[in-house]
């Protein structure tokens, strides 16, 4: 199966009820596991490159290691840029052979947000791919406080931008180690009742899994962004790995210990959020 746009993923996602896993990706081991447990569960999956990816490994190598995986996968696999700030990023993206981007606008007023969110979906759409954009402000654990999506804004800004896909600030929050969120349900139906486009939710560490399946099974969110949680794994089994031999060394040997417990924790996620019934 080749690359996928966004779209391609979150289409049947909306028609038919459950949500795709937008997983972020730090490299090249978390990013295999991830697309072993997506072949493994028959589902597709979104490979995301956020902005500490980004300032870690450049555009061209995060493309070609996308690219790679998702070309000898058996599922569909989207290359994402997560967070993109500036048109200049999201071409750089693009050239470097990411099929969906993301504009991060949720910072600026909504007429600015609406206009730069615009030229973004333009710029993909002439490369004939997907654009996901933010409205409202997802808010940090430890941070930023979120403010929540309104819902006539909601109506406003999908149809000025036409945007594919829409992260929304419903109770959700980046980076909490704790599945503590509380999501706004009655915002979140009215932001669903004036769109017709898939939702998304950041910050879906915060949910507990009981959380995430209702929400894929019964309303417009399509797509959760998953990084915190599968993170955590990772880095339980990496201490665990040099616990048991203190005397290794080998990086090869020491990261191959975390494919694993990634897979098997990716999986899960992936059931939790995906079609109920026979794929």
């Amino acid at each position: 199966m080749t690359r996928a746009t966004l779209s391609e993923v979150l289409t049947p996602a909306l028609r038919d009820g459950y949500a795709v896993a937008g997983l972020v990706v730090l490299g090249w081991e978390d990013a295999r596991a991830y697309v072993t447990a997506a072949e493994a569960e028959g589902l597709p999956v979104i490979l995301q490159a956020g902005p500490g990816c980004r300032a870690h490994t450049p555009l061209p190598i995060l493309g070609a290691m996308f690219r790679t995986l998702a070309e000898s996968a058996k599922v569909p696999v989207v290359a994402h840029l997560d967070h993109g700030k500036t048109l200049d990023e999201c071409r750089a993206a693009i050239d470097a052979g990411f099929t969906s981007i993301m504009f991060d606008g949720s910072a600026l007023p909504l007429a600015d947000n609406i206009r730069a969110t615009a030229a973004a979906v333009r710029l993909a759409r002439d490369n004939g791919l997907s654009c996901e954009g933010e409205l409202g402000f997802v808010g940090y654990a430890e941070g930023t406080p979120g403010v929540g999506t309104i819902p006539s804004e909601a109506a406003l800004f999908e149809a000025e931008t036409d945007i594919d896909a829409l992260a929304v600030s419903v109770g959700n929050v980046h980076l909490q180690r704790e599945q503590a969120a509380v999501i706004d349900h009655d915002r979140l139906a009215e932001i669903g009742a004036v769109t017709r486009c898939p939702l998304v939710i950041h910050g879906g560490s915060g949910l507990t899994n009981a959380d995430r399946a209702l929400l894929a099974h019964r309303s417009p969110v399509c797509k959760f962004n998953i990084g915190t949680e599968l993170r955590q794994v990772f880095g339980k089994a990496l201490r665990q790995r040099l616990s048991d031999d203190p005397a290794l060394f080998d990086r090869i040997a020491i990261l191959s210990a975390v494919e694993g417990p990634l897979v098997a924790a990716t999986k899960e996620i992936l059931r939790g959020i995906g079609p109920i019934g026979p794929k």
